[in-house]
């Protein structure tokens, strides 16, 4: 990429969030920061227990991944973040304007596989189905790609950084 951005990477559990952001900042050059690590205790014990997060779980989540990114505005990072409706991604950009979109997808079948086969996750597979129902996939006025998850790690992150590319173009 020709600009430092900071791309948050998103997308349903299990998508592969926390392998492929570390790949992609390698990749860039750039810092990478773990979305779930600015959860507050209580939040992970909800999802621990298999209760969805409702909103105002995540607005001091979301705005912490959004101050995050506003730091390294100019600087470039990496930061995952389901970011799975709209109004959330709304909510980063408010803090990060110039944050782009890496918007993981992938088939359900093959996403609940990985999530069984995790380890040490809080996210319960059962909370899978609320993910797809909560998924408001990137809009055409957003800044951002979509990128398959089939295939490796290295497959993923290859094509990621090539869709992320022809945004500078």
């Amino acid at each position: 990429m020709s600009t430092p951005h900071v791309v948050v990477v998103m997308g349903v559990a299990g998508t592969g969030k926390t392998t492929i952001g570390p790949l992609l900042a390698a990749e860039l050059g750039v810092p990478y920061a773990e979305g779930d690590d600015f959860h507050p205790a209580a939040n992970i014990a909800k999802m621990s227990a298999g209760t969805p997060l409702d909103d105002t779980d995540r607005w001091p989540w979301l705005d912490a991944i959004g101050q995050w990114a506003h730091g390294r505005a100019g600087l470039g990072g990496v930061v995952s973040s389901s970011a799975l409706k709209r109004v959330y991604r709304d909510r980063l950009r408010a803090e990060a304007p110039g944050a782009v979109f890496l918007h993981l997808t992938g088939d359900r079948t093959l996403i609940e596989e990985r999530m069984a086969d995790r380890k040490g996750h809080f996210m319960p597979t059962a909370l899978l189905d609320s993910q797809f129902a909560t998924l408001q996939p990137l809009q055409a006025d957003e800044a951002g790609v979509a990128v398959d998850v089939s295939g490796t790690p290295e497959e993923i992150t290859q094509r990621a950084v090539a869709a992320l590319r022809r945004l500078d173009t």
